[in-house]
This record gives C-alpha cells, sequence and structure tokens, in this order.
C-alpha cells in the first residue's frame, strides 16, 4: 500500500548571533509545527506512530546542521531529517557577524486509507 502525504507545512527561523545553523534549523521546524494541528488521528482512531514525517532544512551550509537533533523536535510519527542548500546568511556589517536563516518544509505521510471507509449518501 502506498503512502499519502495529508500534510505539507512550512516554517522559518533564524539564529541572529551565534551563528548556529542548527539553533536555526530547530526554530524553523518550530515555527513550522506551531501552524498546524493534525486531528484525523483521533477522529479516525489512527495511530500516529502510523506517520512517517520528512523534515527538509535549507540553510547555506548543510553540513553544520545535526540532523539527529533537529529529529528529537519532532513529536510525532517517525522523522526523517535531511539539510539542504538554500536559506540565507546575512552579514552584519557593523559587526561582521553574520545572521543565519533556515526554513524547513515538514511532510506527513500515511498509509493510503482509501479502503478503509465508504461515503454513504
Amino acid at each position: 500500500m502506498s503512502d499519502k502525504r495529508i500534510i505539507l507545512e512550512m516554517g522559518t527561523g533564524n539564529d541572529l548571533y551565534g551563528q548556529d545553523y542548527t539553533k536555526a534549523a530547530r526554530r524553523a521546524v518550530q515555527d513550522a509545527l506551531h501552524h498546524s494541528s493534525i486531528t484525523l488521528f483521533s477522529k479516525l482512531g489512527i495511530d500516529h506512530t502510523e506517520m512517517r514525517v520528512e523534515v527538509t532544512i535549507a540553510v547555506q551550509d548543510p553540513s553544520q546542521v545535526d540532523c539527529d537533533l533537529v529529529a528529537q523536535d519532532l513529536p510525532r510519527g517517525h522523522a526523517t531529517v535531511r539539510a539542504v542548500k538554500g536559506g540565507l546568511n546575512i552579514v552584519d556589517p557593523g559587526s561582521d557577524g553574520m545572521h543565519v536563516v533556515a526554513t524547513a518544509a515538514i511532510e506527513a505521510w500515511l498509509p493510503d486509507q482509501s479502503t478503509a471507509y465508504k461515503l454513504c449518501s
């Protein structure tokens, strides 16, 4: 049975002073999570452990993101996190510091439920 994507949510996060890509990534994930609420689990009697969660983090230096730490922030399902090139690095000309901006896309997948329910007229 194939999985069906049930949600796609985006968020942004930053680290303005520490130049910490993982901190910016975790903030982006938290931002995305605060935009969503999946009530179908309780309404349809589906165990949330059946959900597969894929997170894509975009930052200028993907190798600096601790994907395992970011995955620990996901409260439901089986999460995988990958970091890709994207996001922004903004140089502060007054201090020669750098502000890191990350974006996150969270996708939640469930096994196809189409045969489990029937619409009644």
